[in-house]
C-alpha cells in the first residue's frame, strides 16, 4: 500500500480535527506541520507524534515526497499558499473560504487546472448525515417545489478574536466566518443551483473591529428558490446552531438541526424524524473524519472533490456579492 504522506499547514483549533480525521486513515504519513510561530509548529508536532515542524512552507515546497498539504491558516495566505503548492506537485484541501475574494479564488482555479492538482474546499456539513437526509428528502420530491430556506451561521454570545476581527488577515467578517456554512450548506441542501441575484444588510454592532459581525442576505437561485441567510457573532440569540437550515416546499418542510420532515396530508401533516446516527457534539470529529477520508480517496483516485473549486468559488462569489450590495444599497446581479 504506497503511504500518502500530507503536511498540515498551520496549528489552529480547525487542524486538530482535520489530524484526527487523517489519523484514522492507515495508508496516509503525517510528514509535517507548519506554522508562523516554530514553537506553535513543534508543540503540535509533540501533541501527534510528527517528526518535522516549521515556520516557513518552503522546506513542504522543496519536499518532493510529499504529496498533499492541508491549509488551515488564515484567510489571506490560502490563495498564496495553495497556488504555490500546486504549482510545486501537490494536492491542496483548503479550509473555508478558499480565498479572500472572488479574483484570488479564480487565480486557485486558474492554477489547478494548469497544474492538473486537486483542490478540496472545507465546505465539512456536507459530510453531516442529517444534512444528507435532508438533501435526499428533497431530490425524491417529498417536499415538492422549493419556495424558500431559511440558514443560520451565528455565534450566540461570544465571538472570535485574533486574525478574525482584522479585515486584512480575514477578508471579511461574521459573513466570511459563519455566514459561508449557511450558504454552502443550503446550496448543498438545494442540489447545488447557481445564484443570480444577491440583496445584502451587513453591519457591525457588538466590537470595535473594521469587519462585520451581523448580516442579513437575501440569495435568489436559478431554480426559483428565494434563500435568507443570518449571519452574526455575539448574538443574543440564535434560532439554530451553526448551518441550521429550514426548507418550505409546496408538499412540506424540511428542518436540519433539528432534523426532521413536516409533509402535508390534506390540511393536517405527518412529522418524520431523521434517524441518523447520534452525534457527540454539533460539530462532530465524525464529520470532519470523513471528510479528511474523502480527500484521501479522491487523491488515489484522481479524482477533483466536491466540495471543490466550482463549490467554493460558488460561495466566494455570493459573499463579494453580499459585501458589494450592502455598499452599494441594491441587488446585485451575479
Amino acid at each position: 500500500m504506497k503511504r500518502i504522506k500530507i503536511a498540515l499547514i498551520g496549528t489552529g483549533y480547525i487542524s486538530n480535527y482535520h489530524i484526527r480525521g487523517l489519523m484514522t486513515i492507515p495508508e496516509v504519513e503525517i510528514a509535517a506541520v507548519v506554522s508562523k510561530h516554530l514553537r506553535n509548529a513543534k508543540k503540535f508536532a509533540e501533541s501527534y507524534d510528527i517528526e518535522k515542524a516549521y515556520s516557513s512552507i518552503i522546506p513542504i515546497i522543496k519536499d518532493t515526497s510529499i504529496d498533499a498539504v492541508i491549509i488551515s491558516t488564515p484567510n489571506v495566505f490560502h490563495a498564496p499558499y495553495a497556488i504555490e503548492f500546486l504549482k510545486n506537485g501537490k494536492d491542496v484541501f483548503l479550509e473555508k473560504p478558499m480565498a479572500m475574494n472572488t479574483e484570488e479564488g479564480e487565480n486557485i482555479c486558474t492554477t489547478a487546472k494548469e497544474t492538473k492538482h486537486l483542490v478540496m474546499i472545507g465546505h465539512m456539513w456536507r459530510f453531516d448525515e442529517d444534512a444528507k437526509f435532508i438533501k435526499q428528502s428533497i431530490a425524491n420530491g417529498k417536499l415538492g417545489r422549493i419556495f424558500k430556506t431559511k440558514g443560520y451561521g451565528i455565534h450566540e454570545n461570544w465571538g472570535p478574536s485574533g486574525w478574525f476581527i482584522e479585515k486584512k488577515l480575514a477578508g471579511g467578517g461574521a459573513l466570511a466566518d459563519m455566514g459561508i456554512h449557511a450558504i454552502d450548506t443550503i446550496r448543498y441542501l438545494l442540489g447545488d443551483p447557481n445564484p443570480v441575484q444577491v440583496y445584502a444588510k451587513i453591519t457591525t454592532n457588538f466590537g470595535d473591529y473594521d469587519v462585520d459581525d451581523t448580516a442579513i442576505i437575501l440569495i435568489t437561485w436559478d431554480n426559483g428558490t428565494e434563500s435568507i441567510i443570518e449571519s452574526g457573532w455575539w448574538q443574543p440569540h440564535m434560532d439554530g446552531p451553526e448551518a441550521s437550515s429550514a426548507i418550505f416546499g409546496t408538499k412540506g418542510y424540511a428542518s436540519l438541526f433539528p432534523t426532521f420532515l413536516k409533509l402535508k396530508k390534506g390540511e393536517a401533516s405527518e412529522q418524520l424524524i431523521s434517524k441518523t446516527t447520534r452525534k457527540k457534539e454539533h460539530c462532530d470529529q465524525l464529520i470532519y473524519t470523513r471528510q479528511m477520508q474523502y480527500f484521501i480517496e479522491c487523491i488515489k483516485t484522481r479524482t477533483q472533490p466536491s466540495p471543490g473549486l466550482k463549490e467554493g468559488l460558488v460561495t466566494l462569489k455570493i459573499i463579494d456579492a453580499a459585501y458589494a450590495s450592502a455598499k452599494k444599497r441594491t441587488v446585485i446581479n451575479l
